[in-house]
């Protein structure tokens, strides 16, 4: 049986750990309504860039889609995770659903490009036989969330250089509410034909008619630049998110089991003083009844 020093010393460490979650907790929370408050702040910008498209496409020569129909044949692959550990099953999810996508859209590995954000993610990807062409680190903050997202835009169009990659896939958990998140897989490259045609149709909300002076297809090709931006931007806030409330969850689960080992500890405590007093009181009484006896 473990003595009183040694159950004192576990309860100390035990109530250390649980402070060190709690900051945890508190820092999870706060990371996650930071990047809540920057997927809030891309709304009114998506509804800016959408309206411009909108009128773009109206007023294009013929009404005419300037997308590019691409032929898909060589794809590029981008897999959203973590660098950082405490987040549950955030890594091992978002890597199996990149898997499923990798197969359903059935591209050879040599005509294939796999980034990975987040060396776990990497190494979670490496792991199940998928080889990573380049591994990324994930942003730590909103204003590094920018300078990844223009880096990223950056490879994007190396990658379509001619004879390159025509299609560009995302794969990140997207954020819902609390700690619910979900694996999302988003196609960015070719921008989707039926949501531009869908655009192109839509009823213009005001009673003024949008006009520009600009050519149009150079203002399309403006507005789809910072439609990447958002979605890349989007999708990075909304996996850091996810991570942030996966870890909350996590240590919301480790609390409790701290808790409960800490009643188990303080139990523990408690019964083994009470013996130790239960017996030194036997042994006053062992020696006092010893002493009445040899004095009659």
């Amino acid at each position: 049986m473990e003595s009183l020093e040694t159950l004192k010393r576990r309860i100390k460490t035990t109530e250390d750990l649980k402070s060190v979650v709690k900051t945890m907790k508190a820092l999870a929370a706060v990371n996650i309504r930071q990047y809540e408050e920057a997927v809030v702040a891309l709304s009114d910008y998506q509804r800016t860039i959408a309206l411009g498209l909108q009128a773009a496409l109206r007023t294009g020569p013929q009404g005419t889609v300037f997308a590019r129909r691409a032929p898909r044949k060589r794809l590029g692959i981008a897999v959203l995770g973590s660098d950082q550990g405490m987040c549950g099953q955030l890594n091992d999810q978002i890597v199996s659903h990149a898997i499923d996508t990798i197969k359903q859209l059935d591209i050879p590995e040599a005509h294939r490009t796999l980034v990975a954000v987040g060396a776990r993610a990497a190494a979670a990807l490496e792991h199940a036989g998928f080889a990573v062409s380049e591994t990324l680190s994930v942003p730590g903050s909103t204003a590094a969330i920018t300078r990844m997202v223009q880096a990223v835009l950056v490879g994007i169009e190396a990658w379509q250089a001619p004879g390159g990659i025509d299609q560009v896939v995302l794969v990140y958990h997207q954020f819902l509410s609390g700690v619910a998140t979900r694996p999302f897989v988003q196609h960015l490259l070719p921008v989707d034909q039926n949501w531009l045609r869908e655009l192109k149709n839509k009823k213009w909300p005001s009673r003024c008619l949008p006009n520009f002076r600009m050519q149009a297809r150079p203002l399309f090709s403006s507005l789809i630049r910072h439609y990447l931006f958002v979605s890349l931007y989007r999708a990075f806030a909304e996996s850091l998110a996810s991570e942030n409330a996966s870890r909350l969850a996590s240590m919301q689960g480790a609390e409790r089991n701290i808790g409960d080992r800490l009643e188990e500890l303080q139990a523990d405590f408690h019964r083994q003083r009470q013996m130790t007093i239960t017996e030194e009181l036997l042994d006053i009484v062992a020696g006092f009844e010893a002493l009445d006896g040899a004095g009659r």
